[in-house]
């Protein structure tokens, strides 16, 4: 009896790690398909061109492509027109490469070094003056000044029109 179990015994052995296999493969053909679905493609604006530094980015050198998996339906990508036109970018963008949010910002309203119109309210009193700012900043900054009269550094808040208000907010 020995005889006659020991060939099955070394045919299960080899039966096992295909039979294995066969699981693994049909288990992939049934996955594969929904995870394809999964994935579903997803329109991004990106560069035309090579955007620098410093350069404001217009409608012109934005091209919508496909991109397809959840690497690109991050919350860290600029998914929209909107979210890139008329900003400027903070790094060197190439072309076809998706932007991240943090690779764009809000154009100056206020330079450095160029005199700035600062206001100070409290109530029904209004007091104006020119300060040069120490550095520059877009609107909701909190930037320092130099008072050009009494040379005295003071802080305040850049507003989208290019005037900075002081004091109580």
């Amino acid at each position: 009896m020995a005889r006659g179990r020991w060939p099955v015994t070394r045919l299960r052995g080899w039966l096992a790690p295909l039979g294995r296999a066969a699981l693994g493969a049909m288990l992939l053909a049934v996955l594969l398909p929904a995870t394809l679905a999964a994935a579903r493609e997803v329109v991004l604006p990106v560069p035309r061109v090579t955007i620098y530094p410093g350069e404001v980015i217009t409608e012109a050198m934005l091209v919508d492509m496909a991109f397809r998996g959840r690497d690109y339906e991050a919350p860290g990508i600029a998914a929209t027109r909107e979210a890139l036109v008329g900003k400027v970018a903070r790094s060197t963008l190439l072309p076809r490469t998706p932007i991240s949010a943090g690779g764009v910002r809000e154009p100056f309203a206020v330079q450095q070094g160029q005199p700035a119109v600062v206001i100070f309210q409290a109530g029904g009193l209004i007091i104006s003056g020119v300060a040069v700012p120490l550095q520059a900043g877009s609107a909701g900054d909190l930037i320092s000044l130099r008072n050009t009269e009494s040379g005295t550094t003071i802080r305040g808040r850049v507003h989208p029109d290019g005037t900075v208000r002081v004091g109580v907010p």
